[in-house]
């Protein structure tokens, strides 16, 4: 049986998850799995009709498991609305119109620096999605909410950044405000609903569902100009009680270099993209971020394979006690270091360091959707926001359906 409502019976929330998540994709199957009759089934059902959101399958009539006559399959109808989705990291920003299914529909990146503040930012954006909608064939009209992943820790009940130790002037400012006026200002449409994470959060959840969607404990590792991780248990991304969870770039791992945060012995500060390019810069090459390192690995450059490689070793430290903790079946390392000197490094000190149960049944991968990530997972925050079964009572309300 499904989830009830307050009254005790499925709702039409209910039902539209199930068809959804291929549960139950016919009349009969939603009567069978939710104890409804028949015409009860049927008016549920005609409202997510009417709101557009169910459409007929083209597979034609199967079986029905209630015998009688083969029922029609139901599917969810993922092209009736679009979703906005955009990737801010520290000096540039991604982002693009996706479909309910999770498709790129139009994509746009380029340089865009957080320490520009909030209000530029976010302003800019609103512009990048108005011409992204115009290349992608669709109406402001048709967008249902707007995705950001953002390279700080937030609070997922305000969508505020708090604290963010490489966001300078962002902490406790109202994005989600900000960026549905900047979509409404751009586009003239209404505002639609907006919704904040952590960049590594979203990498984690778009590349569990894209790669790994059978994997119960999922963790992935973001090495760029800082390091953060994002996990995913039981399908859903773990944030901690204010957000902070994966936060490992900012474990003190013994030593005395000055962390961007203020603070003194962070892996952040050894171990990042940031720290790499320092190091790079002291011994006479020129690079000043994570995405110079990685230009620098691509190229082979023998000092930035080396400091790579060492900076593997040192995330692979504590990624051993992450190891041990969490039992992961999928431990995922992605951003600009994510090559083979790095993940080499890590390997070295994760199976040395980590209890042999712990990684007895853990692949050590790399990332499969790359820069597109975060966008995939905004994306897929946002339609399982505005489709789950509470959501989909209030959204058929306010549609008077």
């Amino acid at each position: 049986m499904t989830r009830r409502g307050q009254g005790g019976q499925a709702r039409a929330g209910d039902l539209l998850e199930l068809v959804r998540s291929g549960r139950a994709t016919t009349r009969g199957a939603l009567q069978q799995a939710t104890g409804l009759s028949r015409a009860t089934v049927g008016q549920r059902l005609d409202r997510l009709f009417r709101a557009g959101w169910l459409r007929e399958g083209a597979g034609g009539p199967v079986d029905s498991p209630l015998g009688g006559r083969p029922s029609i399959t139901l599917e969810f109808d993922d092209e009736h609305a679009v979703v906005l989705a955009a990737d801010l990291d520290t000096r540039h920003a991604r982002a693009a119109v996706l479909s309910l299914a999770g498709e790129i529909l139009a994509e746009q990146a380029g340089a865009q620096s957080v320490e520009d503040g909030p209000d530029a930012v976010l302003g800019e954006l609103g512009g990048w999605f108005a011409g992204l909608l115009e290349r992608a064939g669709r109406r402001a009209g048709d967008v249902c909410g707007i995705g950001l992943a953002v390279p700080g820790p937030v609070d997922s009940e305000t969508g505020r950044v708090v604290q963010p130790p490489m966001m300078p002037g962002w902490d406790g400012y109202d994005i989600t405000g900000r960026l549905a006026r900047a979509f409404t200002e751009r586009t003239g449409a209404p505002a639609v609903p907006v919704l904040v994470d952590n960049d590594a959060n979203l990498m984690a959840y778009g590349e569990q569902r894209a790669g790994y969607p059978d994997c119960s404990a999922f963790v992935l590792v973001k090495v760029s100009t800082g390091i953060g991780a994002g996990v995913v248990v039981g399908g859903s991304v773990y944030r901690g009680v204010d957000g902070g969870a994966g936060d490992i770039g900012h474990i003190r791992v013994g030593t005395e270099a000055l962390c961007r945060c203020g603070s003194y012995g962070c892996l952040a500060a050894v171990a990042s993209g940031w720290a790499v390019a320092r190091r790079l810069a002291e011994a006479g090459v020129p690079a000043e971020s994570g995405s110079d390192v990685r230009d620098l690995l691509a190229a082979g450059h023998p000092d930035a394979v080396g400091f790579a490689r060492e900076a593997g070793r040192r995330v692979g430290d504590v990624l051993a006690t992450v190891v041990t903790l969490l039992n992961p079946g999928v431990l995922m390392i992605a951003g600009d270091l994510a090559g083979t000197p790095f993940l080499t490094g890590v390997r070295e000190l994760l199976y040395q360091r980590a209890l042999p149960r712990s990684t007895a049944h853990l692949d050590v991968v790399t990332s499969r959707l790359g820069e597109r990530a975060a966008l995939v997972g905004a994306g897929a925050l946002v339609v399982e926001h505005l489709y789950a079964p509470e959501a989909v009572e209030e959204r058929l309300r306010a549609l008077g359906v």
